[in-house]
């Protein structure tokens, strides 16, 4: 039903009303070339946080909380700098992670 509603309205509009709503819409992703980075860096820090120490549902709220708390934020060169600390989160997650799983093996194979 709405892609024959769109259609009908393509038809019906004139080549400049379509080339106006297509470069609105191109406009609105230029505007935060930065969106998919953050996004994938949300994504990669939920998957992390499954494991956290404190439970999954403790780090999501963090996490959660802290991207909410930078929302509003459009300088390009804070974004970067924001995007660059999450980073370094999910490094230190994985550090944690690793050094875990090594003291279990450890643990588990060497008498101390």
């Amino acid at each position: 039903m709405l892609i024959a509603e769109l259609k009908a309205k393509l038809s019906q509009s004139s080549g400049a009303e379509v080339s106006q709503s297509v470069s609105h819409l191109s406009d609105r992703t230029m505007a935060n070339p930065l969106r998919a980075e953050v996004v994938r860096l949300y994504k990669n820090l939920l998957y992390l946080g499954r494991e956290y120490p404190k439970g999954g549902d403790y780090f999501r709220d963090r996490l959660r909380a802290a991207f909410i708390k930078n929302k509003s934020v459009q300088d390009p060169e804070r974004v970067k700098e924001l995007i660059a600390r999450g980073e370094f989160v999910a490094r230190e997650l994985e550090a944690l992670y690793y050094l875990r799983k090594y003291r279990a093996m450890k643990k588990r194979y060497y008498e101390e």
